[in-house]
């Protein structure tokens, strides 16, 4: 077993780089709608490749909310520069070994997800995704997030050990791709290697294009219905303003599906329905909408003012009103949890 795991190794099998920087952007603009700060880093990075092919691989860390495309684009990076993928999840690894791999001397020993992945990749310069690194626990077996401190090291990981292996491998020319939900759970030493990138959550009209131009087409076709229904744009952002609160987009996602389950269920009962679905259509589809948004128009009270607030899912308005009432003290008294920016 150990020889075979030396021998299934990519020892000096590297992928040719794509270094057409123009090519590159085509492929991530289609894959992916928004990201721009991503994007922008990718092809800077391709430009250099370019100029300097004997630089290190890099180690990008992709910081956002649920649901906004960070480990799909980890992927399309692949695809643009060329290179083999492979993901590694870290989510729930409480076991130092689950990296590192166990020594061989043990009965069932295994070389570490970090080896495995070289192996499925079959090349000495993939791009390596570590899916929720924030999410690693530790426990009397090891700390995982110290294991990979070699590993996401460009001035050591050309000499990473294996307990495995007991052989130094070299990781030099591996794009490192992490990503996470928030920095708050990483350790100071493991974020200190990594390029921070935030994607942050989407806006409506990015949401609209993405549902117009990839989650519509992929879900029609899906559920095997090409010609039988269309979308109007009025339909999708009531969707996406009245059935959804989030920053990403997979409950998006399965609204639509909602819909084209229900149409394909009139179909097959041979009962009528609209071929186009319009936002008229959605309670029927859809129920009552979930979310309202209050609007500042409506807004005429003598003694309402109207403020801002930043949330994941985007902005909100908040109505904050002041009422009359006999009071012994002379200041105002505030009631319910306002902030200190709130009470200025």
């Amino acid at each position: 077993n150990y020889l075979d795991t030396v021998l299934e190794l990519p020892w000096n099998k590297s992928t040719k780089e794509r270094v057409d920087v123009a090519a590159a952007r085509k492929i991530l603009e289609q894959d992916h709608f928004g990201m721009e700060k991503v994007k922008e880093r990718i092809l800077e990075q391709l430009s250099v490749y370019a100029l300097s092919p004997d630089i290190k691989g890099q180690i990008l860390c992709l910081v956002g909310p649920p649901g906004v495309g960070k480990t799909s684009i980890g992927k399309t990076i692949a695809e643009c520069m060329n290179r083999k993928f492979a993901r590694i999840s870290l989510g729930g690894i409480h076991d130092e070994a689950e990296i590192r791999g166990h020594r061989k001397t043990y009965v069932g020993a295994m070389p570490g997800r970090i080896v495995s992945a070289m192996i499925q990749a079959q090349s000495m310069n993939p791009v390596l995704l570590l899916d929720e690194v924030d999410k690693m626990g530790s426990d009397y077996r090891g700390d995982p997030s110290a294991a990979l401190l070699e590993v996401l090291d460009a001035e050591q990981n050309h000499t990473y050990r294996d307990h495995y292996l007991e052989i130094p491998y070299d990781l030099s020319d591996v794009m490192f791709i992490t990503t996470a939900n928030t920095l708050d759970t990483v350790p100071r030493p493991l974020l200190d290697r990594m390029e921070v990138i935030e994607s942050n959550s989407y806006t409506e009209n990015e949401k609209f294009h993405i549902a117009k131009k990839h989650l519509l087409p992929k879900q029609i076709a899906e559920h095997g219905m090409e010609s039988a229904i269309g979308f109007t744009d009025g339909a999708i952002r009531k969707i996406i303003s009245s059935y959804t609160r989030e920053a990403g987009v997979r409950n998006l996602e399965r609204q639509i599906a909602a819909i084209c389950r229900k149409v394909v269920t009139r179909i097959s009962l041979e009962e009528e329905y609209n071929e186009s679905v319009t936002s008229e259509d959605l309670v029927a589809y859809l129920g009552k909408q979930r979310y309202s948004r209050d609007e500042w128009e409506t807004n005429k009270y003598i003694g309402v003012v109207t403020g801002l607030a930043w949330t994941q899912v985007g902005g909100e308005i908040l109505f904050i009103e002041t009422s009359l009432s006999p009071s012994k003290t002379p200041t105002p008294t505030l009631t319910g949890n306002l902030g200190d920016v709130m009470k200025e």
